[in-house]
């Protein structure tokens, strides 16, 4: 059972944005610059990755995704700060 996982994220504020985001990374866009380009979260600096983390520490609808699918997986998902590009780097 996974107890922690590492992820980055990219945070924007609209849907749309997100999608283009998400996009540009499924054709082999580089994440970690695409964070420093247009995350509006402070983890933008770190290219988006927010280290590791355990259940009960981000909203909810983040960490479902995270807990949900599996390292490498990239995803999208709206919280009440905005839309999340995610990216699972690892789990333990």
């Amino acid at each position: 059972m996974v107890q922690q996982v590492r992820a980055a994220h990219i945070l924007v504020k609209t849907q749309a944005e997100a999608q283009d985001i998400y996009n540009q990374i499924m054709a082999g866009g580089d994440f970690a610059a695409l964070a420093r380009a247009r995350s509006s979260c402070p983890s933008a600096r770190q290219g988006g990755d927010l280290g590791w983390f355990g259940r009960g520490q981000m909203v909810k609808p983040f960490e479902d995704f995270c807990f949900q699918y599996n390292t490498g997986d990239f995803g999208m998902v709206q919280t009440q700060f905005g839309w999340h590009v995610i990216y699972i780097i690892g789990q333990r």
